[in-house]
């Protein structure tokens, strides 16, 4: 077991290796249990935090289920991580004009589509 634990402690979902919670945190995403799949992914981007992969499914899992500031932090942070990320870009372009923040998400947006070689005529 993890010295690293996320907020459920007593849940079965957060035991097994670092590769069995991550196919665990898949399951529950592709199911639509964004909140579970949270869950687990928290505690393996504790453990993780340089990797991009588990920090980009939170953030989709906190997009998904509403919790905007959340998955704006962790967009941030896969960005910081890895400045062409462009799916990274997108989600938080997206994200920030679901909180109502137009103006912030533009750029995000351009970048991401410049980078998915999408350019303006």
């Amino acid at each position: 077991m993890s010295a690293v634990r996320s907020e459920h402690t007593d849940s079965y979902y957060e035991f097994g290796t670092p590769a069995e919670r991550w196919a665990r945190a898949g399951l529950f995403f592709e199911a639509k249990e964004y909140v579970t799949a949270a869950a687990i992914l928290t505690g393996l981007v504790a453990e993780a935090p340089e990797q991009v992969a588990p920090r980009l499914l939170l953030a989709r899992a906190y997009y998904h289920s509403a919790r905007l500031t959340k998955a704006e932090a962790e967009l941030r942070a896969v960005l910081d991580r890895d400045p062409v990320e462009h799916y990274a870009a997108l989600m938080l372009g997206r994200t920030l004009e679901r909180q109502g923040r137009p103006d912030d998400a533009a750029p995000y947006l351009r970048v991401a589509a410049a980078l998915a070689g999408q350019f303006p005529q």
